[in-house]
């Protein structure tokens, strides 16, 4: 296993856990003993220190973790969007990978999508039934 694949599966196990009930409660937990502690230590500026440096290394190493989830959630989506397009009669396979294209042409392609919203809706507000993709008319 490569270095990128046990970060990947690392990644994703965090990613899990962190967004469940318990992981939530603990950190509450974690945040009230804190807080607790405070007239033990006084209120000092080492007691502040720890929780700020607790949080900022936690926030700090979760923002890569979430950004390598995010990232190949995006991957998988478009991948399935890509094969959706590819699978579909009558769909345009030149935006297969569009992600990849740079502003210009991304521009061009939603003002051509924009023009075909504004006629769908046109023949919609004409004849509600002419909007409607698949409709069997009667």
């Amino acid at each position: 296993m490569s270095a990128s694949d046990a970060f990947s599966r690392f990644a994703r196990w965090i990613s899990h856990a962190s967004g469940r009930p318990t992981t939530f409660a603990l950190a509450l937990l974690i945040v009230l003993f804190w807080a607790i502690t405070g007239p033990i230590f006084g209120f000092s500026d080492t007691w502040q220190l720890v929780i700020n440096t607790a949080t900022t290394i936690v926030t700090f190493l979760m923002v890569f973790l979430i950004q390598n989830t995010q990232n190949r959630d995006a991957v998988a989506m478009q991948l399935k969007l890509d094969e959706l397009i590819r699978a579909v009669d009558g769909a345009r396979n030149a935006i297969v990978s569009l992600e990849e294209a740079g502003d210009e042409e991304l521009a061009k392609v939603k003002a051509g999508f924009d023009s075909i919203a504004r006629e769908a809706r046109a023949k919609g507000a004409e004849d509600p039934q002419a909007g409607t993709r698949g409709a069997s008319s009667g």
